[in-house]
């Protein structure tokens, strides 16, 4: 890991900008702490680390707030990173099948989400290696909304994630639906009841799928953008209660 950038927001966090080989990616932490800090890893949708910014530090804002660090690292084919092989072509068999307004099927799904998944699991494993291994920051380790089929595939199999927060959607392979199964860290899903891009059902099949013995579903009126700042608060209390 090599910080290539160092400045302090004003509210007092610290906010450097890194990269982990070829990997951009963004850390955070409160201006003062007494000893290490838990983690929070922000997870976001594949729209590059500029353009998500203004919501990726508010979000670390609150982490910071409640005593955590957070960091991101900009996903296999986003920002100025070289395109996934077929993410085109399934992005536009997307676009077909939305303006048909008929279901997407499995085929566009695994094209779309299950090479995404396969490359960035491993990009976050690293990046917490090294995070991990900064000083000031310790476990446990928290993981917050993004492409939900990386959620769950993180907190299958990466031990050190001890909480995750997801962002319901439902353009999720059945294959993650049997992983879904498999999870058992607390969870806490936010869902958008008008999600004009999500199918509810579909969502809320999910959400039933979990293995997780403690998982709390929220969800609120309004459409994709327009989730309200107190789900925000709902979800620094839960990682509040668990990796505190």
């Amino acid at each position: 890991m090599h910080f290539t950038s160092e400045q302090r927001l004003d509210d007092g966090v610290v906010e450097r900008t890194f990269s982990l080989g070829e990997i951009p990616g963004v850390l955070w932490t409160p201006g003062a702490s007494s000893g290490p800090v838990p983690l929070i890893l922000l997870g976001h949708p594949p729209l590059g680390l500029n353009r998500m910014y203004p919501r990726l530090v508010e979000r670390a804002r609150q982490a910071t707030a409640d005593g955590f660090a957070a960091a991101t690292i900009e996903l296999p084919g986003s920002g100025d990173r070289p395109a996934l092989a077929g993410a085109e072509e399934a992005r536009a068999g997307l676009r077909r099948a939305m303006e048909a307004g008929g279901p997407v099927g499995e085929e566009i799904k695994d094209a779309l989400v299950l090479p995404l998944v396969e490359a960035a699991v491993p990009e976050w494993q690293a990046a917490l290696d090294a995070l991990l291994a900064l000083p000031g920051i310790g476990g446990p380790v928290g993981y917050s909304g993004g492409v939900i089929s990386v959620g769950i595939r993180l907190a299958l199999v990466e031990p050190r994630i001890s909480a995750a927060v997801l962002f319901a959607g439902s353009l999720v392979p059945a294959a993650m639906f049997e992983e879904a199964r498999r999870v058992t860290v607390p969870l806490h899903v936010l869902l958008q009841w008008d999600d004009e891009g999500n199918e509810r059902q579909a969502a809320l099949d999910l959400f039933d799928a979990f293995g997780s013995k403690e998982k709390t579903l929220q969800a609120n009126m309004g459409g994709h953008t327009g989730v309200p700042r107190f789900a925000g608060e709902a979800a620094a209390q839960f990682f509040t209660r668990h990796l505190r």
